[in-house]
């Protein structure tokens, strides 16, 4: 099926964990050749995942590629340099121009093994790719400037180049994570990027049977794990944090006509998700959509599951102030921090659906009257986090295994690290299947 002849290598440059190579050998149907990566922590993942790879912990740019490929024939050369000096994530941070510049060592490969394809991806800004000005930071009047020439050069050496930008949950993944992929190929076949296998529940493709609907959130959460609530914290949630979970709770709960409920334990759950760290986007978003993009690098954390428990009640007419258990303590925490007017809503007219202040926290499902009777929160956990960015079940996360076969512990915050800098493993499977098809003229293009 696939026109890469056994002879010829595959690499994997900025390996990472191993996402990129999951999706690779999966298309592929056997492993990747070489790994490089300079984090000794992101290869031990990496070499426990994928042991019949030959792993070089070094800088990309001390890696002789004749000398690792000893002169054999390179069928695809896959590079994900580091994105954050071009991510909107960065913020104003001046950039660091070594980091910046990695991308060039894909010239390194085209002029040394003359691979027949070259694969890219990064971040959507790295189109933008410039000179920086004095202070360190990209300069406007250059925007793309670089962008233009690295293109420039890899046409120089004989390479077609294309690029598109790719949303993951369109693929198969259970995350909107939107990147950036370049192709370049000497050898005459076209360059293809993949159809869409998935879409909006809601679209006509997805209702005609064409398309498979989006894959959630919802099905990467463990819900055995405790989501405990926010009024017995040791230390109360800080009032951003809390104006989040009242935000989301409001909009994708109470003022829901059709709310995302789980059973959990005999229990209804109204989940919310929510992104902790980014104080300039508050943004919420229901558990039955694909998880927002995962970052490598966020500090406090990310992704947060907040939970709604809610319970049926017979009398519409029911007081919430007659309410015991949180009830109250659920009133008072969403009128304090949703109900007024600079966030949307005057605790002295009606709230949309909700018809008095004396009534916030009261949903109707499916006809029915349920209340809001506690509100957990907890971050998302790296098994949680892991599936939502496509990774197979049996991936292992929680320990690498180092270059002397030793096993090592992976921290919390070094899975973090791995699963945010990885490529969804359905990308990368999806653009080969594309582009190594000997069919790929006639199937799968768009």
């Amino acid at each position: 099926m696939f026109d890469l002849l056994p002879y010829e290598l595959i690499i994997d440059n900025f390996a990472g964990g191993g996402g990129t190579s999951t999706g690779l050998e999966a298309a592929f149907g056997r492993p990747v050749d070489i790994a490089i990566n300079h984090d000794p922590k992101a290869l031990a993942m990496h070499r426990a995942n994928h042991p019949d790879t030959k792993h070089y912990c070094e800088s990309v740019w001390d890696i002789d590629p004749i000398e690792v490929t000893g002169n054999q024939p390179v069928g695809l050369v896959w590079l994900s340099p580091d994105c954050k000096h071009f991510s909107k994530a960065k913020g104003g941070k001046p950039v660091e121009k070594k980091i910046r510049g990695l991308a060039w060592v894909a010239l390194r490969w085209a002029a040394k093994t003359r691979p027949r394809v070259i694969m890219l991806e990064n971040v959507e800004e790295f189109k933008t790719w410039g000179r920086a000005a004095e202070d360190g930071r990209p300069c406007p009047k250059h925007k793309g400037e670089t962008f233009r020439s690295f293109v420039k050069a890899l046409r120089y050496q004989g390479y077609e180049v294309k690029w598109r930008e790719l949303r993951a949950c369109d693929y198969g993944s259970p995350t909107i994570r939107k990147r950036f992929f370049l192709i370049a190929r000497r050898d005459g076949l076209p360059i293809v990027f993949p159809k869409p296998t998935h879409a909006d529940p809601k679209s006509s493709e997805v209702k005609n049977g064409k398309l498979k609907p989006w894959r959630t959130a919802a099905e990467c959460i463990d819900w055995t794990i405790p989501c405990p609530s926010i009024f017995e914290r040791s230390k109360p949630l800080v009032d951003a944090t809390s104006r989040r979970l009242a935000n989301g709770l409001v909009r994708q709960v109470i003022n829901n006509p059709d709310p995302f409920i789980v059973d959990v334990d005999s229990q209804q759950v109204a989940p919310v998700m929510t992104e902790i760290a980014n104080a300039s986007s508050p943004r919420c978003m229901s558990a039955n959509e694909p998880l927002r993009t995962i970052c490598a690098q966020v500090k406090g954390g990310h992704h947060a599951l907040v939970t709604a428990l809610i319970e049926k009640h017979s009398d519409k007419n029911v007081d919430l102030k007659s309410l015991d258990f949180k009830a109250p303590d659920v009133s008072a925490f969403l009128t304090a921090f949703y109900g007024n007017e600079k966030d949307g809503n005057s605790l002295n007219t009606p709230l949309r659906t909700i018809p008095t202040k004396d009534r916030f926290g009261l949903v109707t499902v499916k006809g029915e009257l349920h209340q809001i009777v506690d509100i957990g929160m907890r971050m998302f956990q790296p098994v949680e986090l892991f599936k939502a960015q496509g990774f197979p079940t049996t991936y292992i996360f929680s320990y690498g295994i180092d270059e002397h076969g030793n096993t090592i512990k992976l921290t919390k915050t070094e899975q973090g690290r791995m699963v945010g800098n990885s490529v969804c493993p359905q990308l990368s499977e999806a653009l080969v299947r594309a582009n190594f098809s000997h069919e790929s003229k006639y199937q799968g293009a768009a």
